[in-house]
Parts: C-alpha cells; sequence; structure tokens
C-alpha cells in the first residue's frame, strides 16, 4: 500500500509528518497546478464543484508515481463533501486508475469509527498506544502550522522590504517535503517562525484589515484562489481567516466525535441572518463575517466554487449583513474557468474602494471634531 492524499493549504505537512511517524509508504502529489485540473476537469461530471476536480487531478498525478490509495477526510450533512470519496472512487475506476479510498470521518460510529479507519493505513510494527500519541503530535502540527500562516499574513501587509515574507514562506514548504517525521517539521516550523519574526517591517504602516470567508477548500487551498490572501498582503492587506485546517481537525472531528464543547460562537452571531446548519461552512460564513464587522474590520471577502449551495444560501445573506453592519462584502465566485486578470481586476478595484471610504471616514470624523 502507497498513499496519497489531496492537497489542501498546509495539510501535506500534516499528513506527512504522521505517516512518517507511522513508517507508511507514501506519495505526494505535486503541487496543485493547471494540469491537475485539466486532468480532473476532463473526467469529472461538469457541474461538480472545482474541489473534486482538483483532487481528482491530485490522485491522477499521484497514482502516476506508484500510490494505489487515497486518504482523505469525509463529512456528513447536506454538501456534496459529504460522498465526495466515492465520487473519486468511481471516477478514478472509469478513468483507469483503480485505487482504494480510505476516508477519515465523524460518522454514526463516532470516535471509534474514525480510530478503525485509521488503522488500516497503521504497519503491523506500530504499537496501537503509539497511535494516538502520532496523532497528537499532527494535531499540533496542524495548530502551529495555521499559526505560522497567520503570522505570514500579518508581517506581509507590514514588511518594509517587499517579498522578504514570500521568500521566507515559499522556502519553508519547500523544506517541509524533506524533512521527516513530526519533531524535524516543529523545529522546521520554529526556525521559520524565527525568520518571520525577524522580518525588519514599517512601523508606520496601517494597513487595511479585510477578513476572508466561505468555502474551506477555495479559502484554504492557494491554488484555487489564485492566492489571494498573498496577493491582499503585498498590496498592504492584513487579512484574517477563521476556517483553517487545525480548526476542523479539532473542532469538526475530535471535539465532535468526543462530545467535547465546541467553539460556537460564529453560530451565535449568524443567529439573527442564519439560525441553522444548512451544510458546508455556511454558517461560518455568516457568523465571522459579522464577527469581523463587530471588530471593525474594514471589509470581507467571500470565496466559493461554483455551485456551492450553501455558499450561495450565503451570499444572499451578507448582502444583509453588509447593509445593517456596514461592512463592505465581495464574493469571488471561481471555477475552471474563471479568468485570472478578470478575477484580480475585481479584487483590486475593491481593495481601492476600502482605502477611499477609510480616507473619507477620517475626513468626516475631522470635520466633525472641528465643528467641536
Amino acid at each position: 500500500m502507497k498513499i496519497t492524499f489531496p492537497h489542501l493549504g498546509n495539510t501535506y505537512i500534516v499528513v506527512k509528518s504522521i505517516l512518517d511517524d507511522m513508517d507508511v509508504e507514501y506519495v505526494i502529489p505535486p503541487f496543485s497546478n493547471k494540469e491537475a485540473l485539466e486532468l480532473g476537469t476532463r473526467y469529472s461530471p461538469e457541474m461538480v464543484c472545482l474541489p473534486l476536480k482538483i483532487n481528482i487531478g491530485n490522485f491522477i498525478q499521484a497514482y502516476e508515481l506508484g500510490a494505489d490509495t487515497v486518504l482523505m477526510a469525509g463529512g456528513c450533512g447536506p454538501c456534496r463533501f459529504g460522498y465526495y470519496s466515492q465520487l473519486h472512487r468511481e471516477i478514478l475506476i472509469d478513468a483507469g486508475y483503480p485505487m482504494e479510498i480510505i476516508t477519515l470521518e465523524i460518522g454514526s460510529g463516532g470516535i471509534g469509527e474514525l480510530a478503525m479507519n485509521t488503522l488500516k493505513i497503521v504497519k503491523k510494527n506500530m504499537s496501537r498506544i503509539q497511535l494516538p500519541l502520532a496523532i497528537g503530535r499532527a494535531v499540533k502540527i496542524a495548530k502551529r502550522l495555521d499559526e505560522l500562516e497567520m503570522l505570514s499574513f500579518k508581517i506581509r501587509a507590514r514588511e518594509r522590504e517587499q517579498g522578504r515574507v514570500d521568500k521566507v514562506y515559499r522556502s519553508f514548504r519547500r523544506k517541509a517535503m524533506e524533512k521527516c517525521g513530526s519533531r524535524e517539521i516543529t523545529n522546521l516550523i520554529r526556525q521559520t517562525e524565527e525568520e518571520l519574526r525577524g522580518v525588519v517591517l514599517n512601523h508606520r504602516a496601517n494597513p487595511l484589515k479585510v477578513g476572508v470567508v466561505g468555502e474551506i477548500y477555495t479559502g484554504i487551498e492557494q491554488f484555487a484562489s489564485f492566492e489571494i490572501q498573498e496577493r491582499l498582503g503585498r498590496m498592504g492587506v492584513d487579512v484574517e481567516r477563521k476556517v483553517t485546517v487545525s480548526n476542523w481537525i479539532i473542532e469538526h472531528m475530535i471535539k465532535k466525535g468526543l462530545h467535547l464543547p465546541r467553539d460556537l460562537r460564529y453560530q451565535e452571531a449568524a443567529s439573527p441572518w442564519l439560525g441553522a446548519m444548512i451544510g458546508g461552512h455556511a454558517q461560518e460564513t455568516i457568523g465571522n463575517a459579522v464577527m469581523y464587522a463587530q471588530k471593525g474590520y474594514d471589509g470581507v471577502i467571500q470565496i466559493f466554487p461554483l455551485s456551492c449551495m450553501p455558499e450561495i444560501v450565503a451570499e444572499s445573506l451578507l448582502s444583509s449583513v453588509e447593509h445593517e453592519l456596514g461592512i463592505p462584502v465581495l464574493t469571488l465566485i471561481i471555477d475552471e474557468m474563471t479568468g485570472e486578470a478578470g478575477y484580480m481586476t475585481r479584487v483590486e478595484a475593491f481593495i481601492d474602494m476600502l482605502e477611499k471610504r477609510r480616507e473619507c471616514e477620517k475626513h468626516e470624523v475631522g470635520r466633525l471634531l472641528s465643528w467641536n
């Protein structure tokens, strides 16, 4: 058995660390690229969402490198992600790539079901006592990786020498491929954090603050969103995104499986507009947008793949959030036909509008103070 898995931001580092610790053979597919998208589009139904198409491309590229088994997360509820694994299996078989699919999810069997599926990939020479320890280390790495990415967003918007953060972060992602096991990867994360904190800042910078919401894949996977968060940073925008890999693992898998209290502040914030779970990350989209408005952010960008029903519902509700709370919202819908130039033109126009809005508010405050 030689395992592969789909790309989702830095998830490959998390999975790599746990498979190294388990001494399991694996293949990391090439970072998501145009070839992967073309392969996935060729073999997938036309109206299926973009994440599934890129995933199929990842798997085919990994198959050609020797992989025969796919490891991926699962889900339940009214979102197509819940039956991705079945669709993947059928599409790959029809395309001539017979691969076994192992799905890690919290179903009706609870945490026990997740543990049994995990044990399918563990070699006999690994004790079952060691498995929870390896998973625990991987969860810590996922959290550290998300913290590192958020740190890069903060510093990129304020760096004095433009491009310095990009250089450090891209180097980190390449070096992670060469490291073996959770210990080496943890050390690399620590070293990279020190490098980022050593970047010289422009202390006069007063960046716009923009919250990114929407469907999890297009929010996290750089290729799927044309690296929008990195590009915003280069434009001097401080980006924040609440939906992360570690949040998904901790809140939607571990805490849910163990019936532990979860962080559901977004549900409370979303309740006046969306009081029920309708699938995907629709409630997080509304709730996080509301919390960004309450914290005084300059704007919100919603990103989701074409035909994603939960986010389509969220989009219709965000117009009310925008009107009632006074926070501008830009919605970006992405599929394989999306043109990068037009996409970035919309983003740049939105940022220009936010800058002018901030200037107008500053002048208005100054005018009111002068009257007093």
